[in-house]
């Protein structure tokens, strides 16, 4: 072979995603519009869909304009997340500023150099308790930032630390006992008891945050003795240096950082207890960071003009994360514009109900894994599919407990691997990581995960899952 025969090159994610755009604006082309009917579900306050209901409407097919209205688009249907993504990145920045992150950094990677790789298990535990209760994977977005300079002083990088907050997420996320965007919801429209079933989805949890630690361990051991096997060796180089331009560090913290550190912590400790008790969601979140920053820079006297400067640095940091988060979601605007989704729900369930027995359970969970690309929102996809997979797991012998199931195991995994997702692609963003090289790590994990999942979903169908 040639040594000069030129290297494949991956194309940019905006042409990828915008490949797939047009892809579905031929799509609704061939496929037929329909719709299932929506009532109010006064328990839940979400429109619940009729699983009897589907029909079929007038076509009404995506134009070469909707291809392109259906960016700007996406960008107002993904608002929320793409403001919070702004202001993560803006008040961290102002943080990093005032030298507090260096500092602290500096200091815990000497107490842990001869065993850092300790703190990816303790991390990654952590942030699959809390989404195993709260279900909020979006909080990688706050993560991340906080992670990744210790994760790069450690001698690892930022693959190590998108993986150490996104896939202990993920793992609490999916296997979750108490998810009340999944778990409750989902316990609510099928009428199942609340809760039910956690036993047997907590040893899921427990096996699967095993050996989804035991993977991103082993991809950071191999980092740690060999840098240049890292997936963003080049880009990291670029971001050590500019954590060490972004202060100096003197070895201590002065008594302004520290004071800027504590409120801090505090507001961020105040942002979690919002988040369990007051129900806060992404605009106090992200007002909480923008406090943060502000408050950080206020108390080690940056000046207004400083704090405004480090703020638009930080925005132009994840400005490609948040781009990318706008147009991924303008996939889903070309499929509700059409009114093709209902329509792809309704056949996939087809094939389903048409399976064995033995593999309607497997068959469900790979449904849900392929809605979840349509539909990247398990609050959304369990209001959308659960009354069409309830009954229908009555009608093909699998308990209705076994269906929710495989719409975690659908839903979850495949938010940390599917471009569509805002939250992940937000969240490697902050870390500069580019999402080619992250579907290269994440893919055989994602393997690994399925090939786990239709292991418990079968055992699921064996043990008739339940109690119905």
């Amino acid at each position: 072979m040639s040594e000069n025969k030129k290297k494949i090159k991956v194309p940019h994610i905006f042409i990828i995603l915008s490949f797939m755009m047009l892809l579905m604006v031929v799509l609704t082309y061939i496929i037929p519009a329909g719709t299932f009917e929506r009532t109010l579900d006064p328990a839940t306050g979400r429109q619940i869909v009729d699983p009897l209901s589907f029909h079929y409407v007038d076509r009404n097919p995506a134009s070469l304009l909707d291809f392109f209205v259906a960016m700007p688009q996406g960008f107002v249907e993904a608002g929320w997340i793409v403001v919070l993504t702004f202001c993560v990145g803006g008040g961290f920045t102002i943080v990093k500023k005032t030298g507090v992150i260096n500092e602290s950094i500096t200091a815990l990677s000497e107490k842990l150099s001869n065993k850092g790789i300790v703190i990816i298990p303790i991390l990654m535990t952590v942030f699959a308790a809390i989404d195993c209760f709260i279900g909020m994977p979006e909080l990688c977005m706050v993560y991340v930032p906080i992670i990744l300079p210790l994760m790069l002083a450690l001698g690892f990088d930022s693959v190590t630390a998108c993986a150490t907050a996104l896939c202990g997420s993920a793992v609490g996320f999916t296997c979750a006992i108490a998810n009340p965007f999944t778990v409750v919801v989902g316990d609510k429209i099928t009428g199942l008891p609340l809760y039910s079933g956690w036993e047997y989805r907590l040893v899921i949890l427990l096996i699967v945050l095993v050996v989804t630690i035991v993977y991103v361990m082993r991809y950071a051991k191999k980092v740690n003795q060999k840098p240049a096997s890292s997936l963003m060796y080049e880009r990291d180089l670029q971001t050590k240096e500019e954590l060490k331009d972004a202060a100096e560090v003197k070895g201590h913290m002065t008594g302004k950082q520290k004071a800027g550190g504590l409120a801090a912590v505090a507001l961020f400790i105040l942002m979690v207890f919002g988040v369990f008790n007051w129900g806060w969601d992404m605009p106090e979140i992200g007002g909480i960071f923008i406090a943060i920053g502000v408050a950080s820079g206020l108390i080690n006297r940056m000046s207004g003009e400083e704090i405004c400067d480090a703020f638009m640095e930080g925005c132009h940091d994840v400005l490609l994360g948040a781009l990318v988060i706008g147009l991924a979601r303008g996939i889903s605007v070309i499929m509700g514009g059409a009114m093709i989704q209902d329509t792809i729900v309704y056949g996939l369930s087809k094939v389903v109900s048409a399976l064995p027995s033995s593999l309607s359970a497997v068959g469900m969970m790979i449904l849900q894994t392929l809605v979840n690309f349509l539909i990247p929102s398990g609050s959304g996809q369990t209001v959308v599919m659960m009354p069409i997979m309830a009954p229908l797991a009555d009608m093909i012998g699998v308990t209705r407990q076994s269906a929710l199931l495989a719409l975690q195991f659908g839903d979850g995994f495949s938010n940390v691997f599917y471009p569509v997702s805002g939250y992940m692609m937000a969240t490697i963003g902050l870390a500069h990581v580019d999402y080619n090289k992250w579907a290269k790590f994440i893919f055989p994990l994602f393997l690994i995960w399925t090939a786990m999942a239709a292991v418990f979903m079968v055992i699921a169908q064996a043990i008739q899952f339940g109690p119905f």
